[in-house]
């Protein structure tokens, strides 16, 4: 099966867990910057649920199946089409042979994740999928896709209609919809000192945001230590204050080191809220310990291993 890309949208790209263990190399992770709603995605399709699918960012694709599939989106709410037909995210859907996917703009949240059955042939680079647009490689050609572009896939359903299931995940414990997003963040020996205020004051997500990091506005900080330093290890959740004084929280593009104060990590639990904050969207972090981050991921992890369960039970039924 091959899908067409008749157009590509704001920015979209292929992503799977990420590339691990290159950071010495000074290779970043990539990857999916919401992976809860990648996992899940890929699940209701009966993929792995770290299967390279695409990432949407903020307005999607325009896509054509010309031997059906089946697919699933999830992450933030977008006004996806097949025609007149609306399709609704965190659900298994089967298209038809020929079917045109419209994903337009996303109506909360800034990115959805397209997961189609049997995945996305594509070759690996360093043991990944995930497209790294610093680095230019990975995913198809390095970069966000372009019409013109094909992506290989599995067989697509045998089916005459678009077929919409009646059950899917409920996302809300992972996104509250509340109009302030809380992020907990971890400070200490390990994440340095915290500046003053960071916990006090709100912040706004600024437009020049990416996936390489989440750039904040707000009142400016001072860091505790502003001694000049030398580079020091980063890693996607770690907390830079540079000399503007506007936190800048990394992201799963985050380069793989920098000289700008660590003054705290953003817990991984967090990360899915960190993803979907959106240009002018407002965010407060909360202080967090070590012992509480390591629960909030445990808790995180067991969701999903009770959405796999129920929807293999659901593909076993009868």
């Amino acid at each position: 099966m091959s899908i067409r890309v008749l157009a590509p949208g704001a920015l979209t790209t292929m992503q799977d867990r990420g590339r691990h263990g290159s950071r010495a190399l000074g290779v970043g992770c990539s990857g999916a910057l919401d992976p809860y709603a990648h996992a899940v995605a890929n699940l209701l399709v009966g993929n792995a649920d770290d299967a390279p699918a695409l990432e949407i960012t903020l307005t999607g694709p325009r896509l054509e199946f010309p031997s059906g599939a089946r697919i699933a989106i999830c992450g933030a709410q977008v006004d996806a089409r097949v025609g007149a037909v609306a399709i609704p995210g965190w659900r298994p859907i089967a298209l038809p042979a020929g079917a045109v996917l419209s994903i337009g703009a996303c109506r909360t949240g800034a990115r959805a994740y397209l997961a189609i059955a049997g995945g996305m042939h594509v070759e690996r680079v360093l043991s990944s999928a995930s497209t790294d647009l610093r680095g230019g490689f990975g995913g198809i050609g390095g970069r966000a896709l372009a019409a013109g572009d094909v992506i290989e896939g599995s067989d697509g359903a045998s089916i005459d209609s678009v077929r919409i299931s009646r059950w899917w995940i409920d996302p809300s414990p992972e996104y509250d919809g509340a109009p302030v997003a809380i992020v907990r963040v971890l400070t200490g020996a390990d994440a340095t000192k915290p500046a003053d205020g960071l916990f006090e004051r709100e912040w706004r997500v600024g437009p020049d945001s990416d996936r390489q990091g989440l750039r904040l506005q707000g009142a400016a900080l001072h860091a505790v230590d502003g001694a000049e330093r030398i580079s020091e290890p980063v890693a996607p959740g770690t907390m830079q204050l540079p000399p503007d004084g506007k936190p800048i929280v990394l992201l799963a593009d985050a380069q793989t080191h920098g000289g700008y104060p660590r003054i705290g990590h953003a817990i991984r639990a967090d990360w899915p809220r960190l993803a979907q904050l959106r240009p002018g969207d407002r965010l407060r972090f909360a202080p967090c310990t070590r012992d509480e981050a390591a629960q909030a991921r445990r808790e995180q992890m067991q969701r999903l291993a009770r959405i796999a369960i129920a929807i293999q039970s659901r593909r076993q039924g009868p």
